[in-house]
Order: structure tokens, then sequence, then C-alpha cells
């Protein structure tokens, strides 16, 4: 079936997670941080995956923030920065106003400019993502931003793919999705979705039950895959 609508992960892949880490490394009086904000930022993510995945299978659904904030508690345990309360609530801030990568503002444009619909689909709660869409300049690209707190549950828990069908009334081999998370796009894969993982990493495909159809290395084909 053609591509009536393309869905988009946010964090990882419209949104550089690894930015708050960054931006506060680079501000005066953080050499501390510097030498360490690659690892911390690493280690963040695999929590803040992690625990959502965690609390998925046990049923002990929580919204996507606290998630976050769990996530780097951890994190700056385990790189010896706890403790610093400043830093603490510097980074969480920053998290609120990611920078989208830089091919996403284009690549959205020349979607929409082609009439197709487009969409967030995340685990993050609504007023996060929203946060980082206006930051980023791409709520007039978007014409839905799904959380997964309308089904409470994170993905890849097949009715937070549902939401897709639900809102937009198609069916699932007229989407292509998009994660820059393996897991993610192989999960919607095998929900029915047409797929593409955008592995910025060059990492390995991970050995699940179903595999993402389109393997990229960032977002700039994406208009291409859709028909376009």
């Amino acid at each position: 079936m053609p591509i009536k609508i393309c869905v988009f992960d946010a964090y990882g892949t419209l949104f550089d997670v690894g930015a708050a880490a960054r931006t506060a490394a680079a501000e005066p009086g953080r050499t501390k941080l510097a030498e360490k904000a690659t690892e911390l930022a690493e280690f963040w993510r695999q929590k803040q995956l992690s625990y959502s995945w965690l609390r998925a299978v046990s049923g002990n659904h929580i919204d996507f923030w606290t998630v976050t904030e769990n996530g780097l508690d951890w994190a700056l345990e385990r790189t010896g920065l706890d403790g610093d309360v400043e830093l603490r609530e510097r980074l969480l801030s920053l998290y609120w106003e990611l920078a989208a990568y830089r091919e996403v503002p284009m690549m959205l444009a020349t979607l929409k400019a082609a009439g197709m619909k487009t969409a967030i689909l995340s685990n993050g709660e609504p007023e996060m993502l929203e946060g980082a869409v206006k930051s980023a300049g791409l709520e007039i690209y978007l014409d839905a931003v799904l959380s997964v707190e309308d089904v409470g549950v994170f993905k890849p828990d097949p009715k937070v793919y549902q939401m897709v069908l639900d809102r937009f009334k198609c069916s699932a081999d007229e989407v292509l999705f998009v994660s820059s998370n393996g897991w993610d796009a192989a999960a919607a894969s095998g929900f029915g979705f047409q797929t593409a993982w955008v592995n910025r990493a060059g990492e390995p495909m991970d050995r699940l039950f179903a595999e993402p159809q389109h393997v990229l290395s960032d977002l700039t084909e994406i208009p291409k895959l859709a028909g376009l």
C-alpha cells in the first residue's frame, strides 16, 4: 500500500538526547561534567529506556518524565556527579528544549509540502513533547503528537502502535514508522507498519521477532522512502 502517514519516534530520532549533557558541559564551571558528559549521556539514555521496558512488562506504569529523572539520578551516581543539585536541575531543564537533528526541519517540510500526514509517537508525556516540539520549531510540520500516556504503557506494547491507526483511520501498511531505536522499529514492523531504523551509531541489527525494512544513517531519505 502507498504510504499515507509518516510517524516518528521523538527522543533520539527527531531530538538529540545527548544535547542536554553537551550543552551543560560547555557552560562555565562545568569542568568535571565536561570530562564525563558523553558517558553520562549514554548511561542516562540506557537507564531511561530500560526503566521504561521494565515498567511496561511489570505493569507498573509511571510518566516518562519520572523515568527520565530516575535514569539521570542513576547516571549521575554512576559517574560520580551526584550531589550537585544545581547540575541535576540544569540537565533536566535542558531536556525540555533538546535540539532537533539538523536534517529534521527540511525533511518534515518536504513531507508536508507534498501533502503527507506526519506525527510523533513517543513514550514522552504530552508536556515534555510539547516543550521539545515548540523549542525546535516543529509544530507547523506535525499533524499529531501522540503520547503513550493515552494508553498507560510504554513501547513496545502493541497498544502504543495501535494509537496511530485509531487517530488516522488508516491501515498499518499505510504507515511509515521511523525510529532511532532498533527494538522500536522491529516492534513496529511486527505490528505491520512499514519501518525505517535510523541507525546513526552504526550498531548491529537487534535479534528480535521482526526487523525494520530500511536502515538509514539519518533522516534525509525519509521523503524518498515515503514515495515522494
